[in-house]
């Protein structure tokens, strides 16, 4: 069986221009024809199907709940995680120095071949068998999509969770600022007035470290934030 053949029976699509697939798994690195442009394309495809579907089939969704449901069925990692099951890295073509370092394992490689083998099949047979490929891909994360409400990230699901207690928004401070310029170590506290709460934690960035400290509140609301005995 030779590699064509195989790439056929991994995806479920029968290429009549083979050209077409040797070009979506060729990395920059093995050349200048590669998969770039059909990747291009087939980021375009995919994030239109995947609308679609979610879009039929989440009528109670409004537009920002579907777009951070896209978002998370069209991430790198869930990408990545097709190409595994197929064992894309098998066929990917690259240069030694790419090759030696790894870079056919990679969440942002294999999910780049995963984009550029829609495309292809795209211009090899048409926007069906393109969309009909996406579906038996990702036919078990569209089953078993997240809940929207985990989706938000914690700095907004605290938010939601104390403002549905009526209660005040949580008080985000910088205290300190450490280490170098690239690597930066910056410890935010989180203080949650009304339960007499602080939680601090420490990430290479504001953002992260404000992120870090809401989602341990969350994970420990039942014993921090506990609703009033009745």
């Amino acid at each position: 069986m030779n590699e064509l053949t195989r790439l056929s029976k991994r995806i479920g699509h029968e290429f009549a221009d083979a050209s077409l697939a040797e070009e979506a798994l060729t990395h920059g690195s093995a050349g200048r024809k590669n998969y770039e442009r059909l990747e291009y394309l087939g980021d375009a495809l995919l994030n239109f199907v995947i609308a679609d579907v979610i879009h039929a089939e989440r009528p109670e969704l409004d537009e920002h709940a579907l777009s951070r449901l896209r978002a998370s069925i069209v991430r790198n990692k869930t990408l990545a995680g097709v190409a595994r099951e197929l064992d894309l890295g098998d066929f990917i073509k690259m240069g030694k120095g790419s090759l030696s370092s790894g870079d056919f394992n990679r969440d942002s490689t294999l999910a780049d071949v995963v984009e550029s083998l829609i495309g292809a099949v795209f211009r090899d047979a048409g926007f069906d068998a393109a969309r009909a490929m996406i579906l038996r891909l990702f036919d078990s994360r569209l089953k078993d999509m997240t809940p929207v409400d985990e989706l938000k990230d914690p700095k907004t699901r605290l938010q939601e969770l104390l403002q549905g207690r009526g209660l005040d928004r949580p008080i985000y401070t910088v205290v300190k600022t450490e280490g170098k310029v690239h690597e930066p170590a910056i410890t935010v506290t989180c203080q949650v007035a009304s339960h007499n709460v602080t939680v601090s934690r420490v990430a290479s960035s504001r953002r992260k470290a404000e992120q870090a400290a809401a989602a341990e509140i969350l994970d420990r609301a039942d014993e921090l934030l506990p609703l009033p005995v009745k």
